[in-house]
């Protein structure tokens, strides 16, 4: 990514990444619409609450994972294979202590967070505990698996993700017909379908990384750990992670905001936020990318490339933004029927989609750059600008809940207020060049 038009390895190295978030996104989708159809709109609601607590620990392997990975970009930039190879192996080690960690807080803290954190309606509450209680199990290996992916991202292997996630797509959907429709193992067998697929998609990504990377086959006794290492890991993943559990922190408010309204409203946010995710998918595959993109070629002592791969990135996010909200709009209708919604569900949720449509749109012109300053060693500042977007999302949504100008229609309408907030914050931030100041640390001192 150091040489060459930045458009083209932008776009060759987030393809992969993008393919592969849809294809994650395809089979929860696929997940939810078994779901809903074999279990009804009550399972599909406890399903579909579980989403803002699981993310709190995802929140962990996706901050800290990135940071190992931009730790191993920017070394891996300045052609210094042992530092690569150093803090690759305490990344894994540090990730997967960190995922049985989770694995047992999750389980030990599923009851008292869905009663009396989330206050999931009654009639779901051990429908949602249940779900959630075998979903943790699995966490173990979705912590494995975003060491693994992150480490051959730095790398510049993007497409590696996409077959692993090809692999866990079709297991999890074949799993989810056999354990639900089948042998009818109720909430239970869609968790355990999950969990059996990220533990497949864990153990490809390890196979593959050892076999195609030398440099990357370590043997039991070279996972030593290494404050020091773990430290430059930590420095740069740390933020990001609490970016994420701030974001999850506040998703959990606005989902006790929908609980709040039924589990009607619950059932039609459930398939609304599957749906949003689809729209988000250009901003997280363009933000992956230019976290490597700019520890590389920070690594590389470029950082005027840096500057022409972010109006390439955002360019390409826009378009594609624009066609996937089109067509979220057009066939809203149609998408609604495969989850087996109600009739009142199903009009809070054409309403849900329609105004995300239009509102994703300028999401999709700022959180690409959140890349920059994590690849540049300022973390920091992306969780800053989340937290204050979701503050103001969580804000408005507690104070217009119940008013007659907004009402409950303020559960999808809060996020032109909160990324509206954050576009205008990010770019102040990429425009001051307060990017590039300290960018080089990592690299060298590390």
């Amino acid at each position: 990514m150091t040489d060459g038009a930045p458009w083209k390895h932008i776009l060759l190295f987030s393809l992969p990444v993008l393919a592969g978030s849809l294809l994650q996104q395809l089979y929860n989708t696929v997940d939810t619409i078994i779901v809903g159809t074999y279990l009804g709109e009550d399972a599909l609601s406890a399903v579909g609450t579980t989403g803002s607590f699981a993310f709190l620990f995802l929140a962990l392997a996706t901050g800290f994972s990135a940071g190992n990975g931009v730790v191993v970009a920017q070394h891996y930039g300045a052609k210094d294979e042992k530092k690569v190879r150093a803090n690759a192996s305490v990344g894994i080690l540090f990730l997967m202590i960190l995922g049985v960690i989770s694995a047992v807080a999750a389980f030990l803290t599923a009851r008292p967070a869905y009663t009396y954190i989330l206050n999931v309606d009654t009639s779901i509450l051990e429908l949602t505990v249940e779900y959630f209680k075998w979903y943790a199990i699995g966490l173990i290996f979705q912590f494995g698996y975003n060491i693994f992916s992150a480490i051959l991202r730095a790398v510049g292997d993007s497409a590696a993700t996409l077959y692993f996630l090809l692999i866990s797509s079709v297991l999890n959907i074949g799993l989810d017909f056999l354990f639900v429709a089948v042998f009818e193992w109720g909430v239970a067998g869609a968790a355990i379908a999950t969990d059996i697929s990220q533990a497949a998609s864990f153990a490809a990504a390890y196979f593959y990384m050892s076999k195609k990377y030398p440099i990357f086959r370590f043997k039991l006794n070279e996972y030593k750990w290494d404050s020091k290492l773990v430290g430059a890991t930590v420095k740069v993943g740390f933020p990001i992670s609490l970016q994420l559990i701030i974001v999850s922190f506040g998703l959990t408010f606005i989902q006790r905001a929908v609980n709040d309204f039924g589990k009607v409203m619950t059932a039609s946010f459930t398939v609304g936020q599957r749906i949003e995710m689809y729209l988000n998918l250009p901003c997280s595959a363009f933000q992956t990318t230019l976290a490597t993109y700019t520890g590389q070629n920070i690594g590389a002592g470029k950082t005027d490339r840096v500057k022409i791969g972010v109006r390439h990135t955002l360019i390409i996010s826009l378009i594609l933004t624009i066609m996937i909200s089109a067509v979220i709009w057009i066939f809203a209708p149609n998408i609604i029927t495969l989850f087996n919604l109600s009739e009142q569900a199903a009009e809070y949720c054409l309403a849900h989609l329609r105004a995300i449509a239009l509102i994703n749109i300028v999401l999709s012109m700022y959180i690409p750059i959140f890349g920059v300053f994590q690849g540049s060693n300022h973390s920091g500042l992306p969780m800053l600008v989340a937290t204050g977007a979701l503050g103001m999302r969580v804000l408005v949504t507690y104070l217009f809940r119940y008013s007659e100008f907004l009402g409950h229609t303020i559960i999808w309408w809060n996020g032109i207020f909160g990324f509206g907030m954050g576009f205008i914050i990010t770019w102040s931030c990429y425009l001051s060049g307060v990017w590039k100041k300290h960018s080089n640390i990592s690299a060298h001192d590390s």
